[in-house]
């Protein structure tokens, strides 16, 4: 007989495979394994989960038996491209500095996009007991929450889960598209087009709706004519520079900065100077871009730093939070030389 069938410690066993030999959750096995206070675990998954660690001969680490008694001092951070990223890595750089602040260390997994590999993560973090886990995407958007992150104490960044009872925290859309629109009402302007996205998003509908409520509350007409649709990079902002013409604008708040970008060079064929002839703001405050256009491109930031600090301070309690709608943190304007 081997070893591991008297029960003996063999140091490869985890707690994931006494949960998958038992047929419960890694959460199961570790509320069983530490007698934990309280947890509602049927006698036939306990006996299954006990059966399991001596078949196994599974014995919890040092490390993990001190998580167990609710000392952890880890936050999980799962993600599926932000480390990739020009911009988005920022997430990871505000968490972790909120998370040190608080005497956390925070542990990070890129899944690349990959559920299985996203899968793990989540599991090995239960596995360590972390304090809690915030689930980032790399875009603000609607999404599907793995089932596994119910095992945990979770805060969505950057994304929302409507119905999943999870809180949220992610860039107030509308808040940037007024700013945006305000900044070019500030310059005296009153004929403002938009660049919208072709593509569904919170950015999107948000963005439109606080151009829209800008102008409205400038008193200033906003004519359908005004508000036009291109694809989300820099050839999207060049195909529409002559509609833009067209339509008699001064001045130009596109979605993002590649489209402003794009924008730049089809007004600049035209023989349009920035901002004398044409006014131009953009979006994200993608630094490799807006800083080295020419002129340098006035553009709402997208808060990533601040909503990495946000999502820990929900976690661990010191801001309170909704889970019946997000958190929403402003984008601030970084004025450049395009108004």
């Amino acid at each position: 007989m081997s070893r591991s069938s008297h029960g003996a410690h063999s140091p490869n066993v985890t707690m994931r495979d006494v949960a998958k030999a038992a047929g419960v959750s890694i959460a199961t096995v570790s509320h069983v394994i530490n007698d934990k206070a309280g947890a509602r675990i049927g006698d036939d998954a306990r006996r299954r989960v006990q059966d399991a660690v001596i078949a196994l001969g599974y014995r919890p680490n040092a490390l993990a038996k001190t998580l167990s008694q609710g000392t952890s001092r880890f936050i999980g951070l799962v993600a599926d491209q932000i480390a990739t990223t020009p911009f988005a890595g920022q997430i990871i750089h505000g968490a972790q500095d909120e998370a040190w602040r608080h005497g956390y260390v925070l542990l990070v997994a890129n899944s690349d996009g990959n559920a299985a590999a996203e899968d793990e993560a989540i599991a090995m973090m239960l596995e360590h007991q972390v304090h809690g886990i915030l689930y980032s995407s790399w875009y603000h958007r609607e999404i599907d929450v793995p089932e596994q992150l119910h095992q945990a104490d979770t805060v969505l960044v950057n994304c929302f889960a409507p119905g999943s009872g999870l809180r949220s925290v992610v860039p107030d859309e509308e808040q940037g598209g007024r700013t945006a629109t305000d900044e070019l009402i500030a310059a005296g302007h009153r004929r403002i087009a938009f660049v919208n996205t072709t593509t569904p998003s919170p950015a999107k509908v948000g963005r439109l709706a606080g151009y829209r409520a800008a102008l409205a509350a400038a008193g200033i007409d906003t004519g359908e004519s005004l508000v036009v649709e291109a694809s989300p990079e820099q050839e999207g902002g060049y195909a529409v520079a002559q509609r833009i013409v067209d339509s008699g604008a001064t001045a130009v708040f596109c979605h993002n900065d590649r489209v402003a970008m794009g924008l730049y060079d089809g007004l600049r064929e035209r023989e349009l100077r920035i901002p004398e002839d044409v006014a131009v703001i953009g979006f994200d405050n993608q630094e490799v871009i807006a800083a080295h256009l020419r002129p340098p491109l006035t553009s709402v930031a997208l808060p990533h730093y601040e909503l990495g600090v946000a999502g820990v301070r929900i976690l661990l309690g010191l801001d309170p939070a909704d889970e019946a709608s997000p958190t929403l943190i402003s984008c601030p304007i970084v004025a450049r030389r395009s108004v």
